[in-house]
Parts: structure tokens; sequence; C-alpha cells
């Protein structure tokens, strides 16, 4: 039984050790890079929010003209 302990303990350790080598293999991006790709991310998101919207107006108005009809 006093193994199992010992053997948590150690996983531990080397689970934070393998932790923090992955993080030293880490490239941050350049502060440049980082603000063009997110004006992109923002940019994509507002064209793809306005052609959402402008599809669920384009629907709600031949919804509307279709009830019209009836």
């Amino acid at each position: 039984m006093g193994d199992t302990a010992n053997t948590e303990k150690t996983q531990k350790k080397s689970f934070f050790k393998g932790v923090k080598s992955e993080f030293g293999k880490i490239i941050w991006p350049s502060k440049d890079a980082l603000v063009k790709e997110t004006i992109a991310v923002v940019t994509a998101s507002v064209v793809l929010g306005l052609i959402i919207a402008a599809m669920d107006l384009a629907v709600k108005f031949g919804f509307d003209k279709l009830l019209q009809l009836g």
C-alpha cells in the first residue's frame, strides 16, 4: 500500500515536469502577428454576423409576404 502513495507523488512530479518542459517549447506570436490575427478574426466575425443578419431579414421578409398572400 505504501508503494501506491509514492507512485502517485512521482507521477504528479513527472507530470508537472512534463508540463514545464512543454511550455518551454511554445513559440509565442509577436505583437504584430497577434494584432493582425486579432483584426482578421474580428473582421471575419463582423462580416459573418452581417451576412447572417441579412439572410434573417430576407427570410423574415419572405415569410411576411407569403403570409399576406393567404
